[in-house]
């Protein structure tokens, strides 16, 4: 597969993933989050990952098959000598949008985390001061005596 191939077939799947990123976004900021669709949408991103993981591993073969350094600068001038740049800086560009978007998702999810364990903390606290006991049966109190002996 040639280079350029292979730099249009990443940035496909980095677009794939970008999609996917979005939607989670979307749904870590709506008013009620759907876990189900979090868990799908974690799944779907995984499918992306994996092939995407294995198309750089292939593009990093051609590079230096091709007698490119490793990294970042041999991979800007095997695409300039391919006449590919453009494809390449292309798929920077969305690589590092997605880097941003997934940034962004795992605040969003933090922010969530955080929230909920407020609401958990909250609960137990009201719990620990209730006068009835989790059946809904009226409790003991401190400081009270049990007249029902």
């Amino acid at each position: 597969m040639s280079l350029q191939r292979l730099l249009v077939d990443q940035r496909q799947r980095v677009d794939a993933l970008i999609a996917l990123l979005e939607q989670e976004q979307r749904a870590l900021a709506a008013e009620q989050v759907d876990g189900e669709r979090i868990v799908e949408l974690a799944r779907a991103k995984q499918a992306v990952l994996e092939p995407l993981g294995r198309t750089e591993t292939r593009r990093q073969a051609v590079q230096q098959h091709l007698g490119y350094g490793a990294g970042l600068d041999g991979a800007l001038e095997a695409a300039r000598e391919a006449g590919c740049e453009a494809d390449w800086l292309a798929l920077q560009e969305r690589a590092a949008h997605a880097a941003r978007l997934n940034a962004l998702g795992g605040q969003l999810l933090q922010i969530r985390m955080r929230g909920n364990q407020r609401i958990l903390d909250f609960i137990r606290e009201l719990a620990e001061k209730t006068p009835y006991s989790a059946d809904g049966q009226p409790g003991r109190r401190p400081g009270r005596v049990d007249v029902s002996a």
